[in-house]
């Protein structure tokens, strides 16, 4: 709008200084007879030429005047437009965006109260895991869902009572008879200590309590629960703690092979379930063999109902042999018949009386055995 105005200014300075021009550069007419009306003219003159300037520069700021107005209108409507279309646009952004933030905020209270409640399981498995009786229960309860998923019922006894009264958690029944023995032990504080050791005499002393507390395990499952005669050469011990059994694996190497010599396997829950899936194949073989008698005595009977059954099929084929034979005759029989009946009706008559007909005496064929 200021360079508008500006213009017009300009133009109208123009036009003044072009108009002195003209008026100086212009020839002087011939001297009238009297200066005072002359100067009157020239006043009437350039007041005239003053006042066409003015009309025309004021003419032309209207028209710059009309044109700066539309241009801003035109402007302003454009830039209310396309400000609307920001807003609505910034609105829909920002809807959907709160839409999302809430979503957002759903997934994590969820999860916030998950994370919560795995903090109360944690600390209740921690209050658990923190007391021997309670971990040991832990412990054989793992085992025995393990055993029980794997075996089907009567294959196994928990708490089973050997002749020493010594009762183990696990005993499963083999085909000799003799029981495998499973006994789970968690040495979760000597482990724990042992991880959590800061230096190398915190780290001895963690060491020495986890093969103190390992080999008195290892002892008392070989002397109470290895009965010669009674149960497994071998027996189980259950640690239900796969990070355990690879620490015991990886840094006491000692103990595995002390465990070994005594005839006591560690495993985990994973070797548990193989261990498991092995003695179920074991079962399942020995009851094919105590039932190989019976499968041959079942073969003996179906050989002897395939004997009698080709027995049967050969006096059918007989019979059928016998009626195929019967049915042969009875079609010679029958063209006979047919034979004689065309004959019978191919009779002669005389020429004297026509009513009474003279039959041919027939042929006599000798009778065979079949007719």
């Amino acid at each position: 709008m200021s360079e508008t105005i500006l213009v017009a200014i300009i133009s109208l300075i123009a036009g003044g200084a072009i108009a002195a021009v003209v008026l100086l550069l212009r020839p002087k007419p011939a001297a009238p007879a009297d200066p005072a009306v002359e100067r009157l003219v020239e006043l009437h003159r350039l007041q005239a030429e003053s006042s066409g300037h003015m009309r025309a520069l004021g003419d032309m700021l209207a028209h710059k005047q009309a044109e700066l107005q539309r241009s801003v209108s035109e402007r302003l409507d454009s830039l209310s437009q396309r400000v609307g279309l920001s807003l609505q646009t910034s609105t829909q952004n920002t809807v959907d965006n709160l839409q999302k933030l809430n979503e957002r905020l759903v997934v994590i209270d969820n999860a916030q109260k998950n994370i919560t409640d795995l903090a109360s399981q944690v600390t209740s498995l921690q209050g658990v895991l923190a007391n021997k009786q309670s971990r040991g229960a832990f412990g054989q309860g793992r085992m025995e869902i393990i055993v029980q998923d794997g075996l089907p019922k009567g294959c196994y006894e928990f708490q089973h009572t050997l002749s020493n009264r010594s009762r183990p958690d696990c005993a499963v029944f083999l085909p000799d008879g003799r029981p495998l023995v499973i006994d789970a032990k968690f040495p979760l504080e000597a482990v724990t200590a042992f991880r959590e050791a800061k230096s190398d005499d915190e780290r001895k002393q963690a060491a020495a309590r986890l093969r103190q507390d390992i080999g008195k395990h290892i002892g008392d499952i070989s002397q109470k629960y290895l009965i010669p005669g009674e149960t497994q050469d071998q027996a189980l011990m259950f640690v239900p703690s796969e990070s355990v059994y690879t620490e015991l694996h990886d840094n006491f190497d000692d103990m595995v092979q002390r465990a070994y010599r005594a005839k006591v396997v560690i495993v985990s829950p994973s070797l548990l379930m193989l261990a498991i899936q092995v003695v179920q194949q074991i079962q399942k073989d020995a009851r094919m063999r105590e039932a190989a008698d019976q499968i041959h005595a079942e073969v003996g009977y179906l050989m002897d109902d395939l004997r009698r059954l080709q027995e049967r099929v050969g006096k059918l084929k007989g019979h059928f042999g016998q009626a195929n034979d019967d049915l042969r005759q009875l079609e010679i029989s029958a063209e006979k018949i047919e034979t004689r009946a065309t004959r019978i009706r191919e009779v002669e008559f005389d020429g004297g009386d026509e009513r009474t007909p003279t039959l041919m005496p027939p042929k006599v064929h000798p009778l065979t055995a079949a007719e």
